[in-house]
């Protein structure tokens, strides 16, 4: 299966107040595999960046300036992710300003009709960690997976970061092999034979002995037995 880890940047916390995505990290997964495949690309806004959120990934409105703008990546960046399920930290957040800029040239459109589904890690961390601390970091320090390099937050460092820590979250589930227990054993197993265990069969006068004494036991009891 193809799964896209992703992650965004933006100049704040709400696309409803105009706020914009300013940078994209994604990187690709197949049968649970990393394969070196990658998208990434700042943004330029056109718009200034919140103080919050320069303090949070260091980019400034300064250094976005000779970025490209999202319609410039749009067709590069849905063919990346075509046909993908997206693995997302906080996915409503980040799916809510893809849409936000999708929308902006087609009111239509949406970011699910450009993959298999959304999957949330935050929403998978908290089931699995209840009332414990979710974040990157924290699941970083919980499933030893190197994160010293995080001075600030980056879409492609926190997209590479989220799929070790996604693969180590989901370790064993994709390889269960279950025979299920309704499955009839064939016909023509015989018992011991495959162990490699001799099977000795009674012989006739064995056989008529055995039968002698079940009878001999039943009479004894006054009652038929059951076997």
């Amino acid at each position: 299966m193809r799964r896209i880890v992703l992650d965004t940047e933006t100049t704040g916390l709400n696309p409803e107040l105009g706020h914009r995505v300013i940078e994209i990290g994604a990187v690709e997964l197949v049968d649970r595999r990393v394969t070196g495949r990658t998208f990434h690309t700042y943004l330029n806004p056109d718009r200034e960046i919140d103080a919050g959120a320069v303090e949070v990934h260091g980019l400034t409105t300064d250094f976005l300036a000779d970025k490209p703008r999202f319609p410039d990546v749009k067709a590069e960046f849905l063919d990346f992710i075509a046909g993908a399920e997206l693995v997302i930290h906080n996915a409503p957040f980040d799916v809510g300003f893809l849409n936000s800029e999708l929308r902006r040239r087609d009111r239509d459109d949406d970011l699910r009709r450009h993959c298999q589904g959304v999957l949330d890690t935050l929403k998978m961390a908290k089931e699995m960690h209840p009332g414990q601390k979710n974040n990157l970091d924290a699941l970083c320090r919980r499933y030893e997976v190197d994160n010293s390099g995080r001075a600030y937050h980056g879409a492609l460092l926190d997209a590479q970061l989220l799929a070790e820590v996604y693969l180590a979250m989901t370790r064993g589930q994709d390889s269960l092999a279950i025979e299920s227990f309704l499955t009839p054993p064939p016909q023509s197993r015989q018992v011991g034979v495959e162990a490699g265990i001799k099977v000795l069969t009674a012989s006739p006068d064995e056989q008529a002995e055995h039968l002698a004494y079940l009878e001999k036991m039943a009479k004894d009891c006054g009652r038929t037995l059951v076997w």
